[in-house]
């Protein structure tokens, strides 16, 4: 992302110790080809403190993706797609009522991609320890019909 003037991600962030609570916390899912983990996804029902003011779409039972990454030689190959299709079932699954998840402002790509998914953005909200330049939340109502 660096690479791509995307500062969000850096030596600091995300820590081996935030990767190992996800672990710990058994939240993170992992996406692998031919035994090579490829991409990784977190998902959890844990709300962090910075969403709390935010005017969401719906009330409760909600499901919070977060470190949403694919392996830069694996990028632009459908993998990012491949593990929102697993969250979105894993959300219909469990009976969530909707998807949250937030993007760096930075991130063009990103907010693209998310908007073609039918996930809506909403507010801005800040991460002063990752970056003075807001993330955008959004989210996506499942549908329960199917």
């Amino acid at each position: 992302m660096i690479e791509n003037s995307i500062f969000q991600w850096d030596e600091n962030y995300p820590s081996k110790e935030i990767l190992q609570e996800d672990i710990d916390l058994q939240q993170i899912w992992k996406l692998e080809k031919q035994g090579v983990i490829i991409g990784i996804i977190v998902l959890t029902a844990i709300e962090d403190q910075e969403y709390q003011d935010v005017e969401w779409l719906t009330n409760n039972n909600n499901l919070y993706i977060h470190r949403l990454a694919i392996k830069p030689e694996y990028q632009r190959k459908g993998y990012a797609q491949k593990l929102m299709d697993f969250a979105e079932n894993y959300a219909l699954q469990n009976n969530y009522n909707s998807i949250r998840l937030d993007t760096f402002s930075k991130n063009k790509r990103n907010q693209k991609f998310y908007k073609k998914r039918n996930y809506k953005k909403l507010e801005k909200i800040y991460f002063p320890n990752q970056s003075e330049f807001p993330f955008y939340c959004f989210e996506k109502i499942i549908d329960k019909k199917e």
